[in-house]
């Protein structure tokens, strides 16, 4: 049998559900408070919202990489929170499509608020400030729905809002990150916007890192989840196919 997630308890539950709903409460927030100085800012200003959301694709590459890449699902908290559902989601990537919306969505929530809550230091009545905000609102905005995405794209067919977002790529689609699941699942880590994939694919820039810290640290990439396919999955390593769910 194909391993799968942990599921959440009541607790944890609630926990999330908070998270969410205060997230999501204090970007709205942002944006209402954004939108009634817009008038006066200058228009640059707006092209700070792109560059926020284009952060977020990269900090969600890097996120994806480090859990794909290093540590040991034995590892106290992080281990079994963070690593474990990366492990389970090579192997078993349908997985992912059975969480629920809380389950999905509540950890990055929790992430997320204190960046939102910093914007209320931001001063809103200078160019400066005004900048500020609307790349923390890219930022916040693309990142706090990052899981959301991804789970949109492994669906063979999500609502249509979201097939129109992905075709016009604002958010990662189901072709760019098919190429992730072709094994050893090495490339295209980025799961916000999908934006950063091609020019860090282009720059073997993941590789170049690994070897960084390989030659740092003496530890080799990937040998826990490489473990951790052998003994659930051990036909699943060798494939070099995209998952059923992207054929």
């Amino acid at each position: 049998m194909l391993p799968r997630h942990d599921d959440i308890g009541p607790l944890r539950r609630i926990v999330e559900a908070v998270c969410i709903t205060a997230a999501a409460a204090l970007l709205l927030v942002h944006s209402a408070r954004f939108y009634f100085v817009a008038v006066s800012m200058p228009w640059w200003t707006l092209l700070f919202v792109p560059l926020g959301m284009a952060t977020a694709d990269l900090l969600s590459g890097l996120i994806h990489w480090a859990a794909d890449t290093w540590g040991s699902e034995t590892m106290p908290i992080l281990g079994r929170r963070l690593l474990h559902p990366f492990r389970v989601h090579h192997v078993n990537p349908g997985d992912f499509l059975t969480r629920r919306f809380l389950d999905t969505n509540g950890d990055v929530a929790m992430i997320v608020m204190p960046f939102l809550a910093s914007i209320f230091w931001i001063p809103l009545h200078m160019a400066a400030g005004q900048s500020a905000a609307a790349f923390m609102l890219g930022l916040c905005g693309v990142g706090l729905f990052t899981n959301q995405v991804h789970q949109w794209a492994h669906m063979s067919c999500p609502p249509h809002p979201v097939r129109l977002l992905q075709y016009c790529c604002l958010i990662l689609s189901r072709r760019v990150h098919e190429r992730h699941h072709l094994s050893p699942h090495v490339t295209d880590y980025c799961i916000a916007t999908g934006w950063c994939n091609g020019p860090l694919n282009r720059l073997d820039f993941f590789r170049r890192l690994e070897s960084a810290v390989t030659w740092m640290t003496g530890i080799e990439p990937r040998a826990d989840e490489r473990s951790f396919q052998l003994a659930t999955a051990p036909t699943q390593g060798a494939s070099q196919h995209a998952p059923a769910e992207f054929e």
